[in-house]
């Protein structure tokens, strides 16, 4: 083992009692590798770049100055053992502290060409150092000792925080990177979880098992797809703390989702749309209004709610629409639309589109009230006037008009040409997302093919 990566075992516990400037002319600052990947932004790679990363050795490198050529020449990698070790935290811990100690020695005029020179410390560093390096016991100090075959090294252990911290630290997190909605929606399934655990306890005592009967205890409680979409969200927020080190793995990974049963809103037959159509002309057309946007516009219930005056460009045709996986999608406004909309010239492009009583006005509502505001608006007004069933809601007229569109083009085109005409209406990302959709729903039917039975 060399002389300096001896010193520096030595003397990392006193690194930072005394700091000078470096001597840029007579070496560089010591630096770390880290298999040739920005650590600061470690949460930021994927999984294979980050084992990639992991994969290569990382070290501690420098330059000191040649007396024979004048310039920087560079020193031999420090790695210190640190590459035994398989995570980011480990191997960091073990070469911050070694580059503090290199840069500590290196102001106290060490020379890596010469011996290494233990009267660069004090008589209290060189004391308290050696009794580090002789002592193999675990001290009660937090610190754990760390063995390697040419090298003892103290590294320090983080203490492990609790249930309630570790969460509260992860959903700071997924709120940066969720809408209103979906975090009220994340936070609440967390926050429920959370209540049903010992919140004191540490956050690596949380077992599959634990987890496991909490999720059997929503699906007796309400259904299986309520059961599963609580594991997504557990998933996520564990895969944070996996991410950021604070837990060892993702447990919820290792727990299955359960079958369901398929649930869709049924398609509304011509009669019945023509009838809900007329009925609301007469009853409320502020809600047949917004059912059009549905229709011909294919957009979801709560699409419609985020939309503001400002987002139409009736001129131009275009709907600029607030998604849940985008920032905004265009999309056109078909006429059959535009000659039902009232003027909006004069109204303030900050406002909300549909309010509770009137088109274009202030609504002070979060987007899951103002949601719930017309889905039970449609159950006391149309729902229960026709003895509608559970499985019939506006997103109904969603299935029902893509259904309508495609079976015209396919008057006219092939399937494929049909498809292709459909995705870009309807908004469909892949030609098999869409393919799957209209399975679902039944927008295509055979011809009858009575004649075949004869």
């Amino acid at each position: 083992m060399s002389n300096i990566l001896l010193l520096l075992q030595r003397v990392h516990q006193n690194v930072h009692q005394t700091r000078h400037s470096l001597d840029k002319k007579k070496f560089s600052e010591p630096k770390i590798y880290t298999g040739g990947v920005d650590i600061t932004l470690w949460n930021e790679l994927s999984k294979e770049e980050q084992k990639n990363a992991i994969s290569k050795d990382w070290y501690i490198y420098y330059k000191f100055l040649d007396d024979t050529t004048g310039k920087l020449k560079r020193m031999p990698n420090i790695k210190g053992g640190c590459n035994r070790y398989k995570t980011k935290r480990e191997r960091i811990a073990i070469l911050s502290k070694l580059r503090g100690a290199l840069e500590y020695l290196l102001e106290k005029g060490l020379n890596p060409y010469s011996e290494a020179d233990l009267s660069l410390l004090d008589a209290k560093s060189k004391s308290s150092s050696e009794s580090k390096r002789t002592d193999t016991t675990p001290s009660s100090n937090n610190t754990e000792v760390a063995f390697t075959s040419d090298s003892i090294i103290s590294v320090p252990i983080e203490p492990v925080l609790s249930i309630k911290d570790a969460f509260e630290y992860a959903l700071k997190i997924k709120k940066k990177s969720l809408n209103e909605t979906s975090y009220m929606n994340f936070a609440g399934r967390i926050n429920r979880f959370k209540k049903a655990l010992d919140e004191n306890a540490p956050i690596t005592s949380l077992n599959r098992k634990q987890t496991n009967e909490y999720l059997n205890s929503i699906l007796v409680r309400t259904s299986a797809r309520n059961r599963n979409n609580t594991r997504i969200d557990l998933s996520s927020l564990f895969e944070v703390l996996a991410n950021d080190e604070i837990i060892p793995e993702n447990i919820i990974k290792k727990i299955n989702t359960i079958k369901t049963k398929p649930e869709r809103n049924k398609t509304y037959t011509p009669d019945m749309q023509e009838n809900i159509y007329s009925y609301l002309e007469e009853n409320d057309p502020l809600l047949l209004l917004f059912i059009k946007f549905i229709s011909y516009n294919f957009l979801r219930p709560v699409e419609v709610c985020r939309l503001k005056v400002g987002d139409l460009d009736i001129k131009d045709k275009k709907l600029y629409v607030r998604a849940k996986n985008k920032l905004v999608k265009i999309k056109i406004i078909p006429e059959i639309l535009i000659k039902d909309l009232p003027d909006l010239s004069l109204m303030n492009k900050n406002d909300f589109l549909f309010t509770s009583t009137q088109i274009g006005g202030e609504w002070i509502a979060t987007e899951n009230n103002r949601r719930d505001h017309f889905s039970k608006r449609f159950k006391t007004i149309v729902k229960d006037h026709f003895g509608l069933g559970a499985d019939y809601g506006m997103y109904s007229f969603r299935h029902t008009f893509i259904t309508k569109l495609y079976r015209e083009l396919r008057k006219t085109y092939s399937p494929f040409e049909a498809k292709s005409i459909l995705m870009n209406i309807t908004g469909h990302s892949t030609m098999s997302a869409l393919e799957l959709y209209l399975r679902d729903i039944d927008a295509e039917l055979p011809e009858d093919y009575s004649h075949l039975l004869q």
